[in-house]
C-alpha cells in the first residue's frame, strides 16, 4: 500500500523542504523575492543553490537543467553536471547561485519570428521562483523563463506571468473598494483536463502517419466506433489501469495534482484531471503530465496520442481550462455564495469576466487556434468556433432582474425524487450543465472547452487574464472616481451586463440556428486557424497587451509570424507524410491485389466453365479507384508545389488551408474506399479497427 502523503511532491524542492533545509533568514528572504517579485541577492542565490544540490544529490541527481518553453508547442532543456574538476584527477560537486538563477542557451535556435538573427545568438532562462525546482531521471529541474539578450519573451511562460502580473494589480483595485486591503494578491487558478488517446506502440509504429503527424491521415472507419456508448466512463482495461497507476505516481512524487482518471466518448481514449493549482504551476504541471503521459505509456508498450482529432469519425480530444480567480487570504473571487443576488463583489467580478469574454472574443478564439483544433471545433465533440457563455438560469435570472431593475425571486433548492425509497434524497442544482458552451460557469469557475489537447494552457490563459485585467481597469477607473460608490456600484453591474449580454447563450450551441443567431448578436464565427490568428495584430489587440505590459508590439508581432509559420510547417509535413504513404505503401499494394486478381481472372478463363464475375467485378472496380487514385496524388503534388511558392506567410497559409487540405480530403475519399475493397493481405496498414481495439 503506497503512502501517497508521503510520496507527494517528494522529489520536489517544495516550501516544506526549503524551510527545513535553509537558514531561515536565507528562507525568509527566498519566501519575499517569491511573493513580491523583489530582487534576489546573490548570497541568497549561493545559500538556496547549495541546499538545492545537497538535496538533490541525496535524491540521485547528477545532473540539473533549465526547463524553460520555447515557442515549439514543448518544453526544452539543457543538462549540466554539478561536477567541478579539482586539480587534474579529481571532482567535487557544485552548483552555483548564478548556474540557478540565469542559463544561456542558443536563442537564434528557437523560434523567434524575427526578434533575433542567425548571429545573435544569445539568449537567457531566468529561474521562475514561484514554481519549484523538482527531479526527474536523476537530474533536478529548474523551471524558467526563456527571453533574448534584450529581453523580449521567446516563450509561453513569460507573457503568462506577466498577464498574472496585469490581473493581480487590477483586481486588487476592485477588492480595495470593498475593504479588503489586507489582500496583498490576486491569483488566476486553473486545474486543467487532459483527454489523450492509448493505443497499442507496435500498432503506432507501422503508420508513418501518426509517427510523423499525430493523426491518421487515410483510414477507413470501423464497423464499431463510438455508437454504442460504451467507452465513456467504462471499466479501465487491465493493461490501461496499470498505465494510469504509474502514471500517477511519477505525477504525485513531482506535485502534480492528479485527481480523476476515466475512460473518455471514443475507443481508446481516455481523460485524467488535476485539482486546481496557480495558473503558471499547472501550466508546468501539464507539461509535465504530457511528458510523462508519453514516457511511462512507452514502458507499457503504449504510445500515447494529443492530436485533436487522430481518427476521423470517433470524438478528438480537447483540454479543458477550468479557470478562476482567488486571493492570497483564500477567497475564491468567482464564488457566487448562498445569496449571489446579494453578493455585489461578486457580481462584479462577474461581469467583468463576461465584458472581458464579449470584447475579446476573438483574441480567446485565437489563443486555441491550432491546425489540430480546426479538425475538431464544432464536430459534436466540442463547443463550436463561436465564442459564447453559459451562465445558466439563476445567474441569469439574477443579472436580468438587476437590468430590468426588478426583484430577483430565488428558486429554493429542491430535493432530487428518484423514485427509489432506498435511495437517499440529494438537492438538485439550480441550473444544469452546458457542454456544448465554449466558456461555462460551473459553479465556482469558468470552463473553457475550446483548447485543444495539444496546445500548452499558458497561450489561452495569457489571453484570459490580460482580457480580464483590463475588464477589471475599466470598472475600477469608473467606480474609484464615484461620489456615492454603492449607487454607482449598482450601475456599473446593471450597464456592464447590458452591454455584454449578447455573448451569454445558455441553449444549445451545436444547433443549426445558432450561427445565425450569432450573427445577429454580433458574434465572430472565426472558423479556422487561418479566419482567427490575424486578430492578433489588429490595433484593439496589440493595445491591450502593450497596456498592460504583457507583450511589446514587436513580440506580438513575433508570435504572428510564428504561429502562421508553424501552420504551414505542420500542413506541409502532412501533406508530404500522406503523399510518400499513398506512392510508398497504397500504391504498391494496389497493384500487388489487382496482379493476383489478374492471375486468378487468366486461370478462369483458362477454363471455360468457371465464372470469373466475381473477379472481373473487383478488377474492374480496383483498377478504376487506382487511376483517380493517381489523378488526386497528382493534384496534390501541385497543390503543395502551388502553396510552398507563395512568398506572403498569410497567403501561403490560406493556399495551404483551401487548396492543400481540400487535396488532402479527395485523396483520402479514394484511399479510404480502396481499403474497404482491398484484402486484408494486401492493404499494408492497420487499420481503424486494429488501432482502436489493440489495447487490452
Amino acid at each position: 500500500m503506497r503512502d501517497v502523503p508521503k510520496l507527494f511532491g517528494s522529489m520536489v524542492f517544495n516550501d516544506e523542504t526549503m524551510q527545513a533545509r535553509l537558514p531561515e533568514d536565507v528562507y525568509l528572504a527566498l519566501k519575499k523575492s517569491m511573493a513580491q517579485g523583489t530582487h534576489l541577492e546573490l548570497d541568497v542565490a549561493n545559500a538556496v543553490a547549495n541546499a538545492m544540490k545537497e538535496w538533490a544529490i541525496e535524491k540521485g541527481a547528477t545532473h540539473f537543467t533549465h526547463w524553460f518553453q520555447p515557442m515549439t508547442g514543448i518544453t526544452a532543456e539543457k543538462h549540466d553536471s554539478f561536477i567541478s574538476l579539482v586539480g587534474s584527477s579529481k571532482v567535487i560537486m557544485e552548483f552555483s547561485g548564478k548556474e540557478l538563477v540565469r542559463g544561456e542557451p542558443d536563442a537564434s535556435s528557437f523560434p523567434s519570428g524575427g526578434l533575433r538573427s542567425t548571429f545573435e545568438a544569445r539568449g537567457y532562462t531566468v529561474w521562475d521562483l514561484t514554481s519549484y525546482a523538482f527531479i526527474r531521471e536523476r537530474t533536478l529541474y529548474i523551471p524558467t523563463a526563456f527571453c533574448s539578450y534584450s529581453g523580449e519573451a521567446l516563450d509561453t511562460k513569460t507573457p503568462l506571468l506577466r498577464s498574472m502580473q496585469a490581473l493581480d494589480k487590477q483586481a486588487r483595485r476592485i477588492l480595495k473598494l470593498f475593504g479588503h486591503a489586507n489582500v496583498k494578491r490576486v491569483l488566476a487558478t486553473v486545474g486543467p483536463e487532459q483527454e489523450y488517446f492509448l493505443i497499442d506502440k507496435a500498432v503506432f509504429l507501422k503508420r508513418p502517419d501518426l509517427i510523423y503527424t499525430g493523426r491518421t491521415l487515410i483510414g477507413a472507419r470501423p464497423p464499431k466506433g463510438q455508437e454504442l456508448e460504451d467507452h465513456y466512463f467504462g471499466s479501465l482495461k487491465p493493461r490501461v489501469l496499470k498505465f494510469m497507476h504509474e502514471l500517477e505516481e511519477e505525477l504525485w512524487k513531482l506535485g502534480v495534482p492528479a485527481k480523476t482518471k476515466h475512460n473518455e466518448v471514443a475507443p481508446a481514449q481516455h481523460e485524467l484531471a488535476c485539482i486546481f493549482n496557480t495558473v503558471n504551476l499547472a501550466a508546468d504541471h501539464n507539461y509535465l503530465t504530457m511528458q510523462l503521459m508519453k514516457s511511462v505509456a512507452d514502458k507499457h508498450g503504449l504510445a500515447c496520442l494529443f492530436h485533436e482529432k487522430p481518427f476521423v469519425g470517433v470524438n478528438g480530444s480537447g483540454k479543458h481550462i477550468n479557470w478562476s480567480m482567488a486571493t492570497d487570504t483564500g477567497i475564491n473571487l468567482l464564488e457566487p455564495g448562498d445569496t449571489p443576488w446579494e453578493n455585489a463583489q461578486f457580481l462584479l467580478f462577474l461581469v467583468g469576466v463576461i465584458k472581458a469574454v464579449h470584447e475579446y472574443q476573438d483574441l480567446l478564439r485565437a489563443s486555441v487556434a491550432t491546425a489540430g483544433n480546426d479538425h475538431r471545433l464544432g464536430a459534436n465533440e466540442a463547443p463550436p468556433a463561436i465564442v459564447s457563455m453559459f451562465l445558466g438560469d439563476e445567474l441569469t435570472g439574477i443579472l436580468e432582474a438587476i437590468t430590468n431593475g426588478g426583484h430577483y425571486e430565488h428558486k429554493a433548492v429542491k430535493q432530487m425524487e428518484i423514485g427509489v425509497t432506498a435511495l437517499p434524497h440529494i438537492p438538485k442544482d439550480i441550473t444544469d450543465r452546458n457542454r456544448t458552451s465554449p466558456f461555462a460557469f460551473t459553479g465556482n469557475k469558468f470552463e473553457f472547452r475550446m483548447p485543444g489537447a495539444s496546445l500548452p494552457i499558458a497561450e489561452p490563459c495569457t489571453v484570459l487574464n490580460t482580457a480580464v485585467a483590463e475588464a477589471l481597469r475599466q470598472l475600477a477607473d469608473t467606480l474609484e472616481s464615484a461620489e456615492d460608490f454603492q449607487s454607482e456600484l449598482a450601475s456599473v453591474i446593471k450597464e456592464t451586463f447590458q452591454k455584454h449580454k449578447n455573448i451569454v447563450y445558455n441553449n444549445n450551441s451545436y444547433s443549426e440556428t445558432w450561427p445565425k443567431e450569432a450573427e445577429r448578436r454580433g458574434l465572430l464565427n472565426l472558423k479556422t486557424y487561418v479566419d482567427a490568428l490575424p486578430v492578433l495584430i489588429s490595433p484593439k489587440n496589440t493595445e491591450l497587451f502593450v497596456r498592460h505590459q504583457v507583450f511589446t508590439e514587436a513580440e506580438i508581432h513575433s508570435r504572428f509570424e510564428i504561429l502562421l509559420e508553424r501552420y504551414c510547417k505542420n500542413l506541409q509535413i502532412e501533406a508530404a507524410t500522406m503523399a510518400n504513404m499513398v506512392r510508398q505503401e497504397i500504391i504498391p499494394g494496389c497493384i500487388g491485389y489487382q496482379n493476383e486478381l489478374m492471375q486468378l481472372l487468366m486461370n478462369k478463363r483458362a477454363w471455360c466453365d468457371y465464372d470469373s464475375t466475381l473477379e472481373d467485378h473487383c478488377l474492374r472496380k480496383i483498377s478504376k479507384l487506382g487511376a483517380c487514385l493517381v489523378k488526386k496524388l497528382d493534384a496534390l503534388d501541385q497543390a503543395m508545389l502551388s502553396a510552398k511558392g507563395e512568398r506572403d506567410p498569410l497567403a501561403q497559409a490560406k493556399a495551404y488551408r483551401d487548396s492543400v487540405c481540400s487535396a488532402m480530403a479527395e485523396l483520402r475519399l479514394v484511399v479510404d474506399e480502396l481499403e474497404t475493397l482491398m484484402s486484408d493481405k494486401h492493404w499494408p496498414l492497420p487499420t481503424y479497427g486494429e488501432i482502436l481495439y489493440s489495447v487490452n
